[in-house]
């Protein structure tokens, strides 16, 4: 997630060990009062997983990838060598024992088996079979117990739930309240945003809540639509809350949205795309805006938390007429990778970041910027409390086909470069966006998962030569 501010704060509940969110005064699972818990050290963002340039850096990796990805191997290695070098030697177990006779020795068939209820163990057991594709059952299947019947003493939670209504995935029993509780046993129940993808013919996207967040802050919006000559014109918008705002997840899907809709309004009017992606920012901007003007919602959003401007970055997407046009605000990013892999890959987006400052001013290279504790705190964002908005907009004509990588930093942690980037997209995602997109939701989790993630893949096809532009030139 992008943060304006870098706090302090606990990692998981001492309570209940759920995960926490920066600047959380209570634990959102089981209520504890996490005031009175000493704040530990800040989490520091993730080095991203490096892989290693043969002959030092690749052409069209970022300046400062190569040191980065270097440092980051040498520390791996040592981690493992040492870990080699240090391992345990167990003691010998005792060949006598407390009373100095032998010890006794049993073979495995030498002691009866049972059960918990003390009967004993079956001769055989029926082999225990996973999933299988298409969920067929097999005659070999373990038998499910019969349903236990509800206890009458509970029984004002274990009616049917009322139209529209839920039942707890954890009692199955007790109704969820309009929080997303359990009014049974209090379990907080999985969001709907918790985990999401679309497919929209050429362009998909994925979004997750990650391992480490009880919400997900980030989201995203892709569509399709036709220009004034009737050519198609593809966008994708994702968003990140700013997880030390309030309601960022509100924020994120606001903007997403109001900039998807604008975009729809206004190339099949023959704006340019590049201009058309300005308005989109603005209008996001003003729909995050709104948030903060509405009276008391944010106190009902969550009511033991400091209370601030709703606040997202944006970044954008759009292939229309054999252009590539981009838009973005805060620290999310857009990737170019050809689909010939012997071509370098290229980030085509600038950070508003402390650390893109630092290494824009020539303070600091990007090595030593990102490893700063600074680093991820954003210069740019929607919300009103911003700064000043100032939108960044580009326009590329490639001129061979690739793939188009829009994402939030909770996936670009784990592939900072592009050379990175470009190592973890499958080489069939321009013809898989949605699987390449689960690929690269994948990797992230797999490095740790330790902010939301969201991907947005588009396929990008080279246009004829020639052809007229589809959009008003006046």
């Amino acid at each position: 997630m992008s943060q304006i501010h870098q706090q302090t704060s606990l990692s998981n509940c001492p309570g209940c060990e759920e995960p926490l969110e920066t600047g959380d005064l209570f634990c959102g699972a089981c209520g504890y009062d996490l005031s009175a818990v000493p704040s530990p050290p800040d989490d520091r963002p993730t080095i991203a997983i490096a892989v290693p340039a043969p002959g030092g850096s690749e052409p069209g990796s970022d300046p400062g990838s190569g040191s980065a990805a270097g440092a980051a191997s040498g520390s791996a290695a040592g981690a493992a060598s040492g870990s080699a070098a240090g391992s345990v030697e167990w003691p010998a177990a005792s060949e006598v024992d407390s009373s100095d006779l032998p010890a006794p020795l049993h073979r495995a068939t030498d002691l009866p088996g049972t059960d918990s209820g003390g009967s004993a163990l079956p001769a055989t057991v029926p082999p225990v079979r996973h999933d299988e594709p298409g969920g067929a059952s097999r005659s070999d299947d373990f038998e499910l117990a019969a349903p236990v019947a509800p206890d009458p003493r509970t029984a004002e939670h274990t009616a049917a739930p009322a139209a529209g209504g839920k039942l707890c995935v954890a009692c199955r029993s007790g109704h969820v309240d309009t929080d997303g509780y359990c009014e049974n046993c209090g379990h907080a129940q999985p969001r709907e945003r918790d985990h999401m993808e679309q497919e929209l013919g050429s362009v998909a996207a994925v979004s997750d809540r990650g391992l480490r967040h009880h919400r997900n802050e980030d989201a995203f919006a892709v569509s399709s639509t036709a220009l004034p000559d009737g050519s198609p014109a593809v966008v994708a918008i994702v968003c990140d809350g700013v997880s030390s705002a309030s309601r960022p997840d509100e924020a994120s899907a606001a903007a997403a949205s109001t900039a998807n809709e604008t975009l729809l309004e206004s190339l099949p009017r023959g704006t340019h795309p590049q201009q058309a992606m300005h308005e989109a920012i603005i209008a996001a901007s003003e729909a995050v805006n709104a948030l903060a003007e509405e009276p008391g919602a944010a106190m009902q959003h969550d009511q033991h938390r400091h209370q601030n401007a709703p606040a997202c970055t944006l970044v954008g997407a759009i292939m229309a007429g054999g252009l590539l046009v981009i838009g973005w605000v805060g620290d999310s990013r857009v990737y170019w990778v050809p689909d010939d892999r012997a071509i370098a890959p290229a980030r085509l987006t600038e950070d508003d970041s402390w650390a893109a400052q630092m290494v824009s001013a020539g303070l600091m290279n990007e090595a030593e910027a990102y490893a700063d504790e600074r680093a991820h705190a954003i210069t740019g964002w929607l919300g009103a409390d911003a700064y000043e908005l100032e939108p960044h907009t580009a326009s590329f004509k490639p001129d061979r086909p690739g793939l188009v990588v829009v994402c939030t930093d909770g996936l670009w942690n784990y592939a900072e470069s592009a050379v990175e980037m470009a190592a973890a997209v499958p080489v069939d995602a321009h013809e898989r966006p949605l699987h390449g997109a689960q690929v690269l939701v994948g990797h992230a989790l797999d490095g740790g998962g330790h902010d939301n993630v969201t991907v947005a893949l588009l396929p990008f096809v080279v246009t004829p030569q020639g052809a007229a532009p589809p959009w008003n030139t006046a």
